[in-house]
């Protein structure tokens, strides 16, 4: 039996939306002849099927196992014809490329001058909107056309047409490398994560100079600056130099702010954009500016000129309610956090086809440090669970890593001292298998295992020294992040000052607020 999550199929006839499934089956009613289609059939079969089982499909009678894999191709090419043809997936994109279809099928017909009407036209419409590979298409059949077809009513017809070719060509050419440079960096990211020494900084920043083209910045349109400003975002977090990643997130989102055609042109862009940039102030603990940033998002995204899709919808609630949950961690108001949970919890479900297990976990993650901020360290630890018992989770180590420090304060603060020693077993036996603890973490893990050594009068000293020693790392340049995970430096200050953590997180938020 093949899985739901392999067939492609099946997932694209689950993804579609009740209208989305009526618009197919009448356009399948047009055709007429196929109302009783075999495709159709299938079509209907699989709406029906909650997993995917070809056996259920072979058993319907409806197609012989010989001729299943040719009707499922069928059935997919159908569905994304009727798609296409659906008014909410028209964008620009899809109109230009729609006239470039027609003035193709104009000049095969030798209608040339019909062709290059209709290419002079699409191509105004593909500069405008940033669309500039499109644009060298056309421009590249206007070439071909006007070879066998001159009007004379332009004398300069070939030089003008060589001259835009050419600069759309090096437009594209550096588009193409930034985006190199954006794609490979963030592959970086993935593989190796944050730099943790100078010889990492060395070899990352050279590794950005080496590869970063030679630009004006006058001369680059939207879509270079996008992968320009991407390109920069992504070495800023590489080295951990949060307040340039603030700057480059920035630069993105004005982007999109001073060129608002482009939001619903490309409006996944636009919400990683914001994002990224929540991610930076969250970093540099700007809250009253995040809250600005996140209340602006959300005005756009429910606003009724901003695209409507699943896609988009899963974005949204990703990135805004991630950011609803860090915004009460940067001011310390966990309690007033906790209506979030309901709602993450249901939108993980609604959206769970749509955003991968690592996402899922980090959204957990928060929820599980909102309940550790009001001193729920039981609920924190269900929470936590969930990532630190997936065995699927690949990507993100570092996540791992925490929520099993995290979940060592719990059990500590909770008083399950068995447990304690149960997770303490656990947790060095993960961590062997990593050679790049950050320090912070390594002083947590010596600090629990000699708990139960100490007195519970030296208990105090102790966590003072803790203190002392991770105040070292608070501001270093490979460190720091990991207080952003954890912030151990506030919990060790309620224990000292015998007060809840959220208080102390919230005068900090206070005093820092401009």
């Amino acid at each position: 039996m093949t899985n739901a999550h392999r067939d492609a199929l099946f997932v694209l006839v689950k993804s579609l939306s009740k209208s989305e499934k009526r618009q197919f089956k009448l356009y399948v009613g047009r055709l007429g002849v196929n109302t009783d289609a075999k495709f159709l059939a299938l079509f209907n079969l699989m709406d029906k099927m909650k997993k995917y089982d070809e056996k259920t499909i072979l058993e319907s009678g409806i197609v012989k196992k010989a001729q299943l894999s040719n009707l499922k191709a069928h059935l997919y090419k159908q569905i994304l014809v009727s798609l296409r043809l659906n008014p909410v997936n028209q964008n620009i994109r899809v109109q230009i490329r729609e006239q470039l279809d027609f003035a193709t099928i104009l000049y095969q017909k030798g209608l040339y001058k019909q062709s290059l009407k209709i290419l002079d036209k699409a191509k105004s419409t593909a500069i405008e909107n940033e669309e500039k590979n499109i644009a060298y298409e056309i421009v590249e059949l206007e070439k071909i056309i006007e070879t066998q077809y001159i009007t004379r009513s332009i004398p300069d017809r070939a030089d003008e047409l060589a001259v835009q070719a050419k600069e759309l060509s090096a437009q594209n050419v550096m588009t193409s490398k930034l985006s190199n440079l954006s794609l490979q960096l963030y592959g970086i990211m993935l593989k190796v994560g944050y730099v943790r020494s100078d010889e990492d900084y060395v070899k990352v920043n050279k590794y950005f100079e080496t590869h970063l083209p030679k630009y004006k910045l006058k001369d680059l349109g939207f879509r270079e600056k996008l992968w320009l400003y991407k390109a920069h975002l992504w070495h800023s977090f590489l080295i951990q130099d949060f307040l340039s990643s603030y700057k480059y997130a920035s630069k993105w989102v004005d982007l999109f702010y001073e060129h608002e055609e482009q939001i619903r042109l490309n409006p996944v862009f636009f919400l990683k954009g914001n994002h990224y940039l929540l991610e930076s102030i969250f970093y540099v603990k700007y809250s009253s500016h995040f809250k600005e940033v996140l209340e602006r998002l959300e005005a756009v995204v429910e606003s009724k000129s901003f695209p409507k899709n699943d896609n988009i919808a899963s974005l949204s609630f990703l990135y805004i309610n991630a950011n609803k949950l860090n915004l009460h961690f940067l001011e310390g108001t966990f309690s007033k956090g906790l209506y979030l949970v309901k709602i993450v919890e249901y939108g993980i479900n609604k959206h769970k086809d749509r955003i991968d297990a690592h996402h899922i976990m980090v959204l957990y993650y928060k929820i599980a440090c909102l309940y550790f901020g009001i001193g729920d360290n039981k609920t924190c630890i269900q929470y936590l669970k969930k990532i630190i018992n997936n065995k699927n989770l690949k990507m993100r180590e570092d996540l791992m890593c925490f929520a099993r420090v995290l979940s060592l304060v719990a059990h500590y603060e909770a008083g399950m001292d068995y447990h304690l020693e149960v997770q303490l077993k656990s947790t060095y036996k993960f961590l062997l298998k990593m050679d790049d603890l950050h320090a912070v973490q390594k002083e947590m893990i010596k600090f629990l295992r000699n708990l139960g050594n100490i007195f519970p009068s030296d208990l105090r000293n102790e966590f003072q020294k803790l203190h002392t020693e991770l105040k070292k790392y608070e501001d270093h340049p490979y460190e720091k992040r990991a207080f952003l995970y954890l912030d151990i430096i506030s919990w060790l200050e309620s224990h000292l000052e015998n007060r809840p953590v959220a208080d102390i997180i919230r005068e900090k938020a206070m005093a820092v607020k401009r």
